[in-house]
């Protein structure tokens, strides 16, 4: 049994009020072609207060599972930029002196 939840409980309950706001189901809807799904942070917001109350190893299941499932889907997806390993051979020159068009 762990001593407490892998975040606060107000954490989970601030990304669900976030995860039902106008603004964010705007911007999901836009992005994504559908309305976010904000069930899942309410869910691990009443398991954690579930732990947090009785300390009971039942309330602490849900959490573990939901928690690794956040962190693998922001994982998924590759930066947008390529990172470069060493700067361009001609960063010293100003901006558009000595560059060949």
């Amino acid at each position: 049994v762990r001593p407490q939840p892998p975040r606060s409980c107000e954490d989970y309950w601030w990304e669900w009020k976030h995860c039902r706001g106008l603004r964010h189901a705007f911007h999901h809807y836009y992005t994504h072609g559908e309305l976010p799904a904000c069930g899942r942070w309410r869910e691990d917001y009443e398991a954690c207060r579930a732990w947090e109350r009785g300390r009971a190893a039942t309330a602490q299941v849900p959490l573990g599972p939901s928690e690794r499932a956040r962190i693998t889907e922001r994982q998924k997806y590759a930066p947008v930029w390529k990172l470069r390993e060493s700067p361009p051979p001609d960063w010293y020159l100003p901006l558009d002196e000595g560059k060949q068009n």
